[in-house]
């Protein structure tokens, strides 16, 4: 994983398990005052269909992350059993927000319903990469994410576009920038969706006619609940060799104003 993914990372994170209104201005995370407790991350890399063999990696970036910044401790769910044990009913308590690390298929949470009322609560939400192919027989799932993997072509470097170069999460990114990677595409993508990173032109991949005009997503937020129609606290992230590309959305407080996540 690069310095950049992991300076994105350290952004999304930063808003997702702390709760603060995200700023407009590029700002890296810093540690939170001397005595105040971090947030605590739960870490998904179970998987039901495909294994990227990236996922170790995810795992030791997102708890260095947490480590040197001080802002949160990510704790772990590698199996069927250990999903289970943290989504059970009210096991989630204390935890404040999930970070879906290349996920697939059914992982056996044992109460959708009540995971996704959890992020409507104004928890966090997170995905990379397969977290898209992920509970393809879940609408509510597929709604709250943002979008369902379809399909993808081989891994070529590709020019993207930064469409939100304000946004904390990607400003360091702006305007554009190449990079290797294996692309998704997407379907079932929801409205209300902020989208924060995309392909302005049909990458080398041999999906579609290479440099056709095209606007296919790459990475966004929204939020998840009463005031707003879309995903809880989530991330996306494009490829199993490194996570740029970050899709997340917040869930809603009780007040009806958005969280960060």
């Amino acid at each position: 994983m690069t310095r950049r993914t992991l300076a994105l990372l350290g952004v999304v994170l930063a808003g997702a398990c702390n709760g603060a209104a995200a700023p407009q201005q590029p700002a890296g995370p810093a540690a939170p005052p001397g005595g105040t407790a971090s947030a605590r991350l739960l870490v998904v890399t179970h998987t039901a269909g495909f294994r990227h063999d990236s996922i170790p990696a995810a795992e030791a970036a997102l708890r260095a992350i947490g480590e040197e910044s001080g802002l949160y401790s990510a704790e772990f769910a590698r199996s069927a059993d250990e999903v289970r044990a943290r989504f059970a009913p009210g096991a989630l308590a204390g935890v404040d927000a999930v970070f879906f690390a290349n996920t697939t298929g059914d992982i056996g949470i044992p109460d959708m319903q009540a995971f996704l009322a959890w992020i409507r609560s104004g928890k966090g939400f997170l995905g990379a990469h397969s977290a898209t192919d992920t509970y393809h027989e879940s609408p509510e799932f597929i709604a709250m994410i943002g979008g369902e993997f379809d399909t993808h072509g081989k891994i070529v470097e590709a020019d993207v576009r930064v469409n939100e170069p304000s946004h904390p999460a990607v400003a360091h990114l702006a305007p554009r920038f190449q990079m290797t990677d294996e692309w998704y595409r997407f379907r079932n993508l929801a409205s209300g969706r902020t989208v924060l990173l995309s392909f302005d032109r049909v990458p080398p991949d041999g999906v579609g006619t290479a440099g056709d005009v095209a606007d296919l997503p790459l990475a966004w937020h929204s939020t998840f609940g009463a005031a707003g129609k879309g995903q809880g606290p989530r991330a996306k992230g494009q490829g199993p060799y490194s996570y740029p590309f970050i899709m997340f959305s917040t869930g809603v407080s009780g007040s009806g104003a958005p969280s960060s996540g």
